[in-house]
């Protein structure tokens, strides 16, 4: 038990401040909602009703589609793309899959490889791609949750004003929907790119995300290896 807590302690570890900071999320969004219901003479919302409403979701699901769009993005561009000395990026010359020896697929497979890695076809390219697809189809889940749930909140917030309820589509394409999607989005690829730059020159000893302190900043930690 402690050894499967040890090797599994930074998944663990981020799922419980996940949780504590969804729950923090939660209960301050409950106590913002009411002071705005107060403030307009409204009675107080419960706090399950709270969670399961659109106003919840929403805020939720656009952070969500955020942080999957970056590593969905990132995996991508680093396939092609290289940025020499960070550890972030394969070595220059690397661009590219790679070759099945490289990649240790189908007859190049080893006895303890996954056992779609030895396959061919549809399977090995599936799983040859499955964490693009998985990080892909959480961004496009995630996107569906707050272009619903966000319509939802607009159509309310208009009703106040007296205006007609809008459709999906027109709530996809209004500037409500992609201020709330763009302004997650900048931050997001501001952090990946600075995380990359930064950790050419920067160091953080005992820290996978970084080189060892002393190796040249043109080195990547591949080379370093």
């Amino acid at each position: 038990m402690r050894r499967g807590i040890r090797d599994a302690g930074l998944s663990l570890a981020f799922l419980v401040i996940f949780v504590l900071a969804l729950l923090g999320q939660s209960i301050a969004g409950h106590a913002y909602l009411n002071e705005q219901q107060a403030q307009h003479g409204d009675a107080k919302v419960g706090y399950l009703e709270y969670v399961s409403s659109s106003d919840f979701i929403v805020d939720v699901a656009e952070n969500w589609q955020s942080e999957f769009l970056q590593f969905f993005l990132f995996i991508l561009a680093t396939i092609w793309l290289v940025q020499r000395g960070s550890p972030e990026s394969k070595q220059p010359g690397d661009e590219g899959v790679g070759t099945d020896a490289e990649q240790s697929v189908g007859r190049h497979a080893r006895a303890d490889s996954p056992k779609w890695a030895k396959s061919r076809g549809i399977r090995l390219w599936v799983y040859s791609n499955s964490l693009l697809l998985v990080m892909g189809g959480v961004f496009l889940a995630s996107w569906l949750a707050q272009s619903i749930a966000g319509r939802v909140v607009a159509n309310e917030e208009g009703a106040q004003h007296g205006q007609p309820p809008g459709t999906w589509v027109e709530y996809v394409v209004s500037a409500d929907f992609w201020n709330r999607s763009l302004q997650n989005w900048q931050s997001e690829f501001l952090a990946v790119g600075a995380m990359v730059v930064f950790s050419i020159y920067l160091r953080q000893r005992g820290s996978s995300e970084s080189k060892p302190v002393g190796v040249p900043h043109r080195t990547s930690s591949v080379e370093a290896d």
